[in-house]
C-alpha cells in the first residue's frame, strides 16, 4: 500500500508535449496540499519545465525533480516507491510502458497512462494484474481521450436507465482536432501488429474471469446513416469499446445483459468514405517496414499543434441507451480532445486516485471501475459536459 509516501502524484514524461500540458494543468488545478513532482530522464529539460510552471504558479518553483529512465528499472522503482500515484505520458507504451507498470504493480503504487494500445493493455493484464491485486495497486490504462469520455459516458448513460434489466447502449463520436504524435505512432504500430494483437487478446480472454450469470457483448455494426445524430456511422477501431465492456463486466449496474456499439459519426458521406479509405491504406502500408517507417516519419515525437489550433478543436460523444422500456440520449463534450482535454482527464484522474473516497479496487481496472462518478463530477467541474439530451 502507498499510504504515507512522500508524493501524492508524480508526473512521468513531463518534458514531452502532452506531459508539459498535463504539468501545466496540475500547476493550475492541483490543491495546495497536493505534494507532487516531475519525473523524466533529463534533468535539464525538467528544469526548463519547472521554470515555465513557476510562471503559472510560483509555488511550482520548489517542485521536486526525479530522474528516471524506462531503460533503468532501478530508477523507476526508486520513483514508484516514493509516490502514491504515478501518471505517465511516455509512449508508445508497447515500446516504453512495461517497466513502469511492473514497478508500480510490485510497489503498490497507483498507475495511470494514456494508452490506447490494446496489445499493450492486454499484455500488462496478463503479466501484472495478479501482482497488482496482491500489492493493492490500481493499474488504470486509457485515462485520456482514450477512453475516459466513452467509458464514463456509458456509465453516466446507464445510471439514467432502470436497474436490473437488459441494457443496450450505442456511442457516436464526432470531433475536430489534431491527433498527438504519440497517438498517431501508437495507431501505426498497432496496425503493423494485428496478428500479435489478436493472439494476446485471445490469451487474455482465456485468462480473464467472466461475470457469473450476466452477459456483456460488443456489437460489431456496419457503416450506416443514423437519424439520431444525423450522420454516417463508421465502426471505430479503437480501444474504447473494449474498455467500456470491461467496465460492464465488472459492475452489476450495467444489468443482467448489456450490449455496446461504438462508432465514429461523420456528417458527409464523401468524408466518411475518405476516412475509411485512409485507415484501410494505413493498415496496408503498416505491414511493410519501409512504408511503415515512412508513415511514422509523418509526425515526430513531441510534435503538436499551436495553441490557437487547439483552442478551435472540440469533441462530442452522443450515447443512446435503452432498457426496461426507457430510452435516453446523453452527451459528453469538450474542447481539444488530443491535447488539452486529454491533459485535463489525466490530471484529474491522478488527483481523483490520490484524494477521493473511491471503491476498494486493485489490479488492472478501468477508469469507470476505479473512479466512476467521482471522476465524472471532477471533470464536470473542470469544464467537460456530461448531460442528458432527451
Amino acid at each position: 500500500m502507498s499510504v504515507g509516501r512522500e508524493f501524492d502524484v508524480v508526473l512521468f514524461g513531463a518534458t514531452g508535449f502532452t506531459g508539459q500540458l498535463t504539468a501545466e494543468y496540475l500547476a493550475e488545478h492541483a490543491p495546495n496540499a497536493c505534494r507532487w513532482a516531475l519525473a523524466g530522464r533529463s534533468r535539464e529539460k525538467l528544469l526548463a519545465v519547472r521554470e515555465r510552471l513557476a510562471e503559472i504558479n510560483p509555488s511550482c518553483a520548489d517542485l521536486d525533480l526525479l530522474i528516471a529512465d524506462v531503460t533503468d528499472r532501478d530508477s523507476l522503482r526508486a520513483v514508484a516507491s516514493r509516490a502514491r500515484v504515478i501518471a505517465t505520458t511516455v509512449g508508445p507504451y508497447l515500446h516504453h510502458g512495461e517497466p513502469l507498470v511492473a514497478v508500480c504493480a510490485e510497489t503498490g503504487t497507483d498507475y495511470l497512462d494514456l494508452s490506447g494500445e490494446p496489445e499493450f493493455v492486454d499484455r500488462m493484464y496478463l503479466a501484472y494484474h495478479d501482482v497488482a491485486v496482491a500489492s493493492r495497486a490500481r493499474i488504470v490504462h486509457a485515462a485520456g481521450f482514450d477512453s475516459v469520455p466513452h467509458d464514463l459516458g456509458v456509465l453516466f448513460t446507464v445510471q439514467q436507465l432502470p436497474e436490473d434489466v437488459p441494457l443496450a447502449v450505442e456511442g457516436y463520436l464526432s470531433l475536430s482536432g489534431a491527433f498527438s504524435a504519440g497517438t498517431y505512432h501508437s495507431a501505426i504500430n498497432a496496425f503493423s501488429r494485428l496478428r500479435e494483437m489478436s493472439a494476446v487478446a485471445k490469451r487474455r480472454r482465456r485468462a480473464e474471469p467472466r461475470p457469473d450469470g450476466r452477459s456483456v457483448k460488443g456489437v460489431k455494426g456496419r457503416p450506416r446513416f443514423e437519424e439520431a445524430v444525423g450522420a454516417w456511422l463508421l465502426p471505430a477501431p479503437t480501444i474504447d469499446p473494449q474498455v467500456v465492456l470491461r467496465s460492464a463486466r465488472a459492475l452489476d449496474r450495467y444489468g443482467p445483459a448489456f450490449t455496446y456499439g461504438h462508432y465514429l459519426a461523420v456528417r458527409k458521406l464523401p468524408a466518411a468514405a475518405g476516412i475509411a479509405g485512409a485507415v484501410g491504406a494505413a493498415v496496408v502500408l503498416a505491414q511493410v517496414p519501409f512504408t511503415r517507417n515512412w508513415l511514422l516519419g509523418r509526425m515526430a515525437a513531441g510534435d503538436g499543434p499551436t495553441a490557437e489550433r487547439r483552442d478551435k478543436a472540440w469533441f462530442r460523444v452522443r450515447f443512446v441507451g435503452e432498457g426496461g422500456g426507457r430510452r435516453v440520449v446523453t452527451e459528453v463534450s469538450g474542447g481539444d480532445p488530443g491535447y488539452g482535454e486529454t491533459a485535463k482527464m489525466l490530471g484529474e484522474s491522478a488527483l481523483c486516485l490520490a484524494f477521493d473516497d473511491l471503491p476498494k479496487t486493485a489490479g488492472q481496472v478501468t477508469p469507470a471501475v476505479a473512479m466512476g462518478s467521482r471522476l465524472v463530477d471532477r471533470l464536470g467541474r473542470a469544464g467537460l459536459t456530461f448531460r442528458v439530451v432527451e
